[in-house]
């Protein structure tokens, strides 16, 4: 496993985390406040995601993951989950560019089989051009969810080791879709809402959560310093005792 796990070692904590996951919540409710269709919030939530990207690398964030599209949201109306499917594509073909001159790599996990093929090759498309990138890495996810990501994970590891039945975390480790990132140090909701929703389950573990009232599409470089400043003011203990932590320090 490339990076140390919560759970069975001390990791780092960072002044200005390294990972960052966000759950965007609240595009929706942000346009039916102003008597705009909810495809219109989720149009203005494209741009508070570019906003935080810039903010994000100007901050000197390595990893920004952000929850677009759960497993679970295709319960939601047939003709939103289609207009968000087409916001999807056209994100791409505006931001990808962009983001490749900046030096930041795209990443796109879930299960990305039910999307159509178009999208599916604009995903691999981005994935590729961007490979190389260093300043900063944001995945994109879609159609994911935590438990799919675990079983995914477990079907993979028991394939590649048959007949052996005692595995440790570690040996799963390496197989959940972000085993490329570090364990997320913040996490933030935003739109009122305080639970994790299925988003990144096993890397959660101790992660800071932060949530705010903030619709999505009001989030912006002052909110994520203020997420930024409630982490900063958090002993991150990883099972540790306050004296063990001072000592370190």
């Amino acid at each position: 496993m490339k990076y140390s796990s919560s759970t069975t070692g001390v990791p780092d904590a960072p002044q200005v985390p390294r990972h960052l996951a966000i759950i965007m919540d609240g595009n929706g409710r942000w346009a039916t406040k102003r008597f705009l269709p909810r495809v219109a919030g989720h149009v203005k939530g494209v741009e508070a995601v570019r906003t935080v990207v810039e903010a994000c690398a100007t901050r000197g964030i390595e990893y920004l993951t952000v929850f677009a599209f759960s497993s679970e949201n295709w319960r939601r109306p047939e003709e939103e989950v289609s207009l968000l499917m087409k916001l999807f594509v056209t994100a791409l073909e505006r931001e990808v560019s962009k983001m490749h001159a900046n030096n930041i790599r795209l990443k796109v996990v879930g299960d990305l089989s039910r999307f159509d093929q178009k999208l599916q090759d604009m995903i691999a498309n981005a994935e590729r051009k961007t490979a190389n990138n260093t300043r900063m890495t944001v995945t994109v996810c879609a159609n994911y969810g935590g438990r799919w990501d675990i079983m995914q994970a477990i079907g993979k590891m028991v394939a590649e080791h048959p007949g052996t039945t005692d595995f440790a975390e570690e040996a799963l480790a390496p197989y959940l879709s972000m085993a490329y990132a570090p364990e997320p140090d913040l996490f933030i909701r935003t739109g009122g809402e305080e639970r994790i929703s299925n988003f990144l389950l096993w890397q959660l573990a101790y992660t800071e959560l932060y949530f705010t009232d903030t619709y999505w599409p009001d989030f912006n470089a002052e909110r994520l310093d203020e997420a930024i400043s409630s982490y900063q003011n958090r002993e991150r203990r990883f099972g540790r005792t306050g004296d063990q932590v001072a000592q370190k320090s």
